[in-house]
């Protein structure tokens, strides 16, 4: 619901919706979507290859660009082992990746876009631990000028925002920083500590 809200795909019926101060229904939704990079949790791709697929964030990418997209998305190393690299074939849909592969080829596609914003809707469910770390510590240098949405599951994967909304039963009943909420929400110390030991959660905190 949150990030359907984002892009207006509907508008809140009370209250507003700001970024950086300016209420989202001042702007044009064409205009709002052009500053957007939205990577969802399963990973869509189109039939054709690699190359195109990363276009469709920007469709004047060099070579260079989407290198460099893949890097950063930890897509690099198994798109290069493909036959054709970036010219490899995709077939609809995605599917002879795997969901972990197609997450990373949606998260380069957004980062050549160089959006204002990124939604993250849950999309690094796919990944192994290891992949994830990586993943994150490369896209913080990357986004760094950028609006970040995460929609997560995984503590590890949002416990070092800026601020986080614990939602339980489609209703907030938390907002602070990791510190906060694992001293003092009940719900987030569940999920919490039901994922990652005590030692790694405070080591977070640090």
């Amino acid at each position: 619901t949150i990030i359907n809200l984002i892009p207006r795909f509907y508008d809140v019926s009370s209250g507003a919706i700001t970024l950086n101060g300016v209420d989202i229904r001042d702007v044009r939704q064409k205009d709002l979507l052009d500053y957007i990079g939205y990577i969802p949790q399963k990973g869509l791709l189109f039939s054709g290859d690699i190359a195109s697929n990363l276009r469709v964030g920007k469709p004047d990418a060099t070579e260079e660009d989407m290198q460099n997209a893949l890097k950063t998305a930890q897509a690099y190393d198994f798109v290069m082992e493909k036959e054709g690299g970036l010219n490899a074939d995709v077939a609809q849909g995605g599917k002879n990746f795997s969901g972990g592969q197609r997450q990373r080829l949606c998260i380069a596609r957004a980062i050549i876009k160089q959006p204002k914003i990124y939604i993250f809707d849950d999309s690094f469910s796919a990944l192994d631990y290891q992949t994830d770390r990586k993943l994150h510590a490369a896209l913080k240098e990357q986004t760094k000028a950028s609006i970040n949405f995460i929609v997560a599951q995984r503590i590890g994967t949002i416990m070092n925002a800026d601020q986080i909304i614990v939602l339980d039963q489609g209703k907030a009943v938390g907002i602070g920083t990791h510190q906060e909420l694992l001293a003092n929400n009940k719900v987030y110390q569940e999920m919490a500590y039901s994922q990652l030991s005590k030692e790694e959660l405070e080591k977070a905190s640090l």
